[in-house]
């Protein structure tokens, strides 16, 4: 019996970051167009700004600051929405009005991971959810609690790491490492753990990479397909 191909992906993202969200939609349905690989999604870390202090900012005058101008933010906001609308991607920035630190949802991300399952990718579907549609604070512990419950992470025991450093030296080292990489912009797929694909780019293309890289694989030649 031949031995189904199975690679693994890893995905450095932020939940805040609205390219991520559609880069996870246009994954999902890359991944339904190989049901004949196994193909394994690790959610990594990355902060598109880890400044921001733990209770979060104002998005509007962060957004301000950042951008200069309500026009130029109306201008990406208007680049973004159908994009997002073609992926089924119901984005309401107004509907945001805390732009948080990310560090506790990457904390709650890799604990799904260690629970097992399909958790992580449920939880990361969520947040994205959570924070770009419903306007929720991905930086409030109650609504990561409430998250992780969702999703059907022992909840009592999110609730009971979230307020202890737990993890937190361990996210910022994947943070670290990730720019150490050359990592600059998210979303990044990682085939394999060599094979780049940078940006939320559409699901052919994401396919093809999956293919290329699953066949490679199975070759023995994955060194000289990346």
């Amino acid at each position: 019996m031949t031995e189904r191909p199975a690679i693994t992906i890893d995905v450095v993202s932020d939940v805040v970051c609205p390219w991520c969200f559609i880069g996870q939609k246009r994954l999902g349905r890359a991944l339904e167009a190989v049901p004949e690989i196994d193909v394994d999604v690790r959610w990594r870390p990355y902060q598109l700004d880890p400044t921001i202090p733990p209770e979060g900012k104002d998005r509007k005058a962060y957004m301000l600051a950042k951008f200069g101008s309500e026009e130029r933010l109306r201008e990406i906001h208007a680049r973004i929405e159908p994009l997002g609308a073609e992926e089924g991607i119901a984005f309401d920035f107004g509907a945001i009005k805390v732009s948080p630190n990310t560090l506790d949802a990457h904390r709650v991300l890799r604990w799904a991971a260690a629970a097992g399952g399909d958790l992580q990718d449920r939880l990361a579907k969520r947040l994205f959810q959570l924070y770009f549609e419903e306007g929720a604070n991905v930086g409030d512990h109650a609504v990561l609690i409430e998250a992780a419950r969702e999703v059907g992470m022992d909840a009592a025991v999110v609730e009971t790491l979230l307020p202890t450093d737990a993890d937190r030296d361990a996210v910022a080292t994947e943070v670290a490492t990730a720019s150490r990489m050359g990592i600059t912009g998210v979303p990044c797929f990682l085939l394999e753990g060599r094979y780049a694909v940078m940006g939320a780019q559409d699901a052919d293309t994401l396919v093809d990479a999956i293919r290329q890289v699953a066949a490679a694989k199975a070759r023995g030649e994955l060194e000289q397909a990346t």
